[in-house]
């Protein structure tokens, strides 16, 4: 059975940074797993879950991502994942929910909260602040489990409480 490490870095946004990252990773045979990838500002933080050949430990992976120029200065990590890497039921996304307008203190505090008692698991999430020259728009993507006999009601009141805000929010549901 192979080792699975979680490979995180933070580090300076960089063009190619993607492409350097997943080209050391695959030239020592490391098989990627659940991989995200996100810029904040000038930053980016890189997160994988990943299968490592036999022969090959956590000290080799950093030590080598530690020398590619892209990651100077980066903060990483690689460390044995200690959790069961096989994705269960709750994580299979059903629906994808977008709310934007004007930024709104505690917007994702509110709306978590209308996931959780309804039972829906966030699977992923992504908030982003456009500049004001793209009119200064908050934009929140949710992608979540619902359980299918609540997902009508909580997707209800996800849109009530937008509403309530003064925000558009719009559900796509996933194809299965």
């Amino acid at each position: 059975m192979p080792i699975v490490a979680l490979v995180s870095i933070l580090c300076l946004d960089r063009v190619g940074l993607v492409s350097s990252v997943a080209d050391f990773l695959f030239s020592v045979g490391v098989n990627l797993r659940d991989t995200t990838f996100a810029v904040y500002g000038s930053g980016a933080e890189f997160s994988s879950v990943c299968e490592l050949p036999d022969g090959v430990g956590v000290n080799d992976i950093e030590q080598g991502l530690a020398r590619l120029p892209e990651l100077e200065g980066a903060e990483l990590r690689v460390a044995p994942f200690v959790f069961d890497p096989t994705p269960g039921p709750a994580v299979r996304i059903t629906h994808r929910i977008e709310v934007g307008g004007g930024d709104q203190l505690g917007l994702i505090a509110r709306l978590s909260e209308i996931f959780a008692q309804f039972g829906a698991n966030i699977v992923r999430l992504d908030a982003q602040k456009l500049p004001a020259a793209e009119g200064g728009r908050y934009v929140t993507r949710f992608a979540v489990s619902l359980p299918p006999d609540r997902a009508e009601t909580c997707l209800s009141a996800i849109a009530n409480t937008a509403g309530s805000l003064g925000l558009e929010s719009s559900a796509v549901e996933s194809a299965n």
